[in-house]
């Protein structure tokens, strides 16, 4: 027979009985962090976050706004001064 041994601290839920389904739906809790990994998620993550800054910069620079027409319709019309005309 095989002698359980008890559960030291900073196991987790490794020293915990669980069924391999469980493992497996679960499998973030049961592996060790990847440094790398996690690098390589931050870099792409901020990269998206950049790209969305810099579109949504990119489109406010244009001078459009939405605009509720008459009939009840949205339409996107370019900002224009009265100084302009």
């Amino acid at each position: 027979m095989s002698e359980k041994k008890a559960p030291a601290p900073g196991e987790g839920l490794r020293s915990l009985r669980s069924t391999t389904l469980f493992r497996a739906v679960n499998f973030e809790l049961y592996v060790k962090p990847n440094l790398v990994i996690m690098g390589l998620g931050l870099v792409a993550f901020t990269g998206c976050l950049g790209y969305i800054a810099y579109m949504r910069n990119k489109y406010d620079a244009l001078g459009y706004y939405p605009a509720i027409q008459e009939d009840g319709r949205e339409e996107y019309v370019k900002r224009k001064s009265k100084w302009d005309d």
